[in-house]
């Protein structure tokens, strides 16, 4: 029997320290975007040894992020496969308790997207060009209230959420790639 992913998981104190490690937030997106795979694979794909890919993979475990995957492997490897297709983490009062675990938490989701798009500007050369064209680094500076940052976001997620999200599962039509939109609503320090 196949165990299929949950939808989306909303962070709580030991999921968000779970992931304040870029490491962690790494090997989650992995096990998502691949589905299950062993440390040794999982450290292969990240140029770590087995025995640290071991530790942060029972991190995210004590999380409740990850999980064995017992119908894979045999006694000499364990598999692991990620719960949950989605993390939110929206809870500010969390946030207050956990100032640290959440600062590190956004602090990694950060590195790792800036280190995606690394990746993906340093092949954009060699991209077919359809591909080419669709590369986007669009920013815009707006005057927004709370609210209205607030609506935006929420619009935003809903057209997101019309389109098929990527996994080891799923299914699109001839020709669909793996496309990463990002959205970041920053609020500006004064």
């Amino acid at each position: 029997m196949v165990a299929l992913m949950n939808e989306s998981v909303f962070l709580d104190a030991k999921g968000l320290r779970a992931l304040a490690h870029p490491v962690r937030v790494q090997l989650l997106g992995l096990l998502r975007l691949h589905g299950p795979q062993t440390a040794t694979g999982l450290a292969d794909r990240l140029s770590l040894t087995s025995g640290a890919t071991s530790y942060h993979l029972r991190q995210l475990a004590g999380g409740g992020l990850v999980e064995e995957d017992v119908n894979r492997g045999n006694g000499r490897e364990r598999w692991w496969r990620a719960i949950h297709r989605i993390t939110h983490f929206d809870d500010t009062e969390l946030a207050d308790q956990e100032p640290e675990a959440a600062f590190m938490y956004l602090q990694s989701v950060i590195d790792v997207q800036g280190q995606r798009a690394h990746r993906t500007l340093a092949a954009h050369q060699t991209m077919p060009g359809p591909w080419r064209d669709v590369f986007d680094l669009s920013d815009w500076a707006l005057r927004l209230t709370p609210e209205e940052a607030h609506s935006l976001i929420e619009e935003l997620h809903a057209v997101v959420g019309r389109y098929r999200l990527d996994g080891p599962d799923a299914e699109a039509p001839g020709g669909a790639e793996r496309v990463v939109l990002v959205i970041h609503s920053l609020p500006e320090p004064s």
